[in-house]
């Protein structure tokens, strides 16, 4: 396995204040992906109750000051860990660019965005969206006491399914909570994938991961996750009573997940990010479908 970092410092980013350079990156800014994995399901779940698009707009918002907010609580959790790692010892934090109390000030404004946003949804979504904070707490410390961060990762990223559900209902039912299982493993799978970057130097420095744990076994992992991801979709769009295309739209979604399985090779840690990114067009997807299941 070869070293590399997938820091981006070009682009729009390179183009910043240097004085805002290192927030950005604090913010994973330069790595848009990840806002996009956490909007994912809040999108299903407010396609799937046929909520407005202002409150699509909203999510993804959110999705992305959340998701900044989150890598800034794992990066100083994990600041002395992320300098023994190729991959992370040049993040702000590990490398001295910023300092602890520099990210406390920059995630308190980022709570207060993200309080903003929360505050324009029904009570029942302001409640799971506070609840969901003891989840990008506690996150990070996964990794330090059970081999399933990834199963962690699942239900923080996942959240959004009931969330979104409940924002644009008021409630929530058993097309949600379904909903809600069908991210957890889809995120348990890509995050397993994720995670393959990492495994030489996660096994030196003590951390541990679905990647390590499953090894040359990761491909059979994935296909029950991603199987799994097809069944509990298609039994949400069951309960919700989508129509017959919502089923034939899942075939594109199903062949994406396919193409990650036969794809993967857990040695190249570059094609492991690119397979890892395949998941926002996954994603993308499983919404389009959902849509067609609404004709």
């Amino acid at each position: 396995m070869t070293s590399h970092t997938d820091i981006s410092t070009g682009g729009w980013v390179g183009r910043l204040p240097a004085g805002a350079v290192p927030y950005a990156l604090l913010a994973r800014l330069d790595r848009p992906i990840g806002g996009w994995l956490l909007f994912m399901p809040g999108l299903w779940s407010i396609l799937l109750a046929g909520g407005s698009a202002w409150l699509v707009l909203l999510f993804l918002t959110g999705s992305f000051v959340m998701r900044g907010a989150g890598c800034v609580v794992n990066d100083m959790w994990d600041r002395e860990l992320d300098r023994k790692v190729s991959r992370t010892a040049g993040r702000p934090l590990a490398s001295g660019a910023l300092r602890m109390r520099h990210a406390a000030v920059f995630l308190a404004g980022l709570l207060a965005i993200g309080l903003g946003i929360l505050l324009q949804l029904n009570v029942l979504a302001q409640w799971l969206g506070m609840a969901s904070l003891v989840l990008v707490v506690t996150y990070p410390l996964a990794k330090r006491v059970t081999w399933w961060p990834q199963l962690m990762l699942g239900f923080t990223f996942g959240w959004g399914a009931p969330m979104g559900y409940a924002a644009a209902t008021g409630r929530i039912d058993d097309a949600a909570l379904v909903l809600f299982a069908a991210a957890i493993v889809w995120i348990l799978g890509y995050d397993t994938i994720y995670a393959h970057q990492d495994r030489e130097d996660d096994a030196l420095v003590g951390v541990r991961s679905t990647a390590r744990l499953f090894a040359t076994s990761t491909k059979p992992f994935l296909t029950a996750c991603y199987t799994g991801t097809i069944v509990l979709l298609a039994a949400a769009g069951t309960m919700a009573g989508l129509g017959l295309w919502f089923y034939v739209g899942l075939l594109l979604p199903a062949g994406l997940l396919v193409w990650q399985v036969v794809a993967l090779d857990i040695n190249d840690p570059r094609l492991c990010l690119r397979l890892f990114k395949l998941n926002r067009a996954t994603g993308a997807a499983i919404g389009l479908a959902i849509l067609l299941g609404q004709l």
